[in-house]
């Protein structure tokens, strides 16, 4: 199976960009660049420096093997097209549910920290422990 994935900043200029047009009918604003569910969950597990196993599941039935969006008539109406690259848009959301773990303080039994990441946001295991809520 293949997907596209869009970073949500790329959506809301491709959405600004169709209401400012005087284009009136359907389309797509999303990105071409497609990728397998394992490309997707190997990056996932590579940036976030996970050892978790990937565990493959049948498809369901009526599943689209894929999907990628003909992004034509956004790029000629429109002059858009996707800017943020998967990793970048990864990286972005990672980054953002690590704080919201932190500044939350969720119980940090559920959640995984490299120690790279602890070192580069000069939080140690420690701190961590200590000021987290069970």
């Amino acid at each position: 199976q293949t997907r596209s994935f869009q970073y949500v900043s790329d959506l809301v200029d491709g959405l600004i960009a169709l209401m400012n047009s005087n284009y009136s009918m359907p389309m797509n604003l999303g990105n071409p660049d497609e990728y397998t569910i394992e490309q997707f969950a190997t990056k996932i597990k590579e940036l976030v420096g996970s050892q978790a196993s990937i565990v493959y599941k049948d498809p369901v039935i009526d599943d689209p093997k894929q999907r990628r969006p003909d992004i034509s008539l956004a790029k000629s109406w429109l002059n858009w097209e996707p800017k943020v690259l998967l990793s970048d848009g990864l990286n972005k959301t990672i980054a953002y549910f690590r704080n919201e773990l932190l500044v939350k303080h969720h119980s940090n039994r559920n959640v995984f920290f490299p120690n790279e990441w602890l070192h580069l946001s000069n939080i140690n295991a420690m701190e961590l422990n200590k000021n987290t809520e069970l």
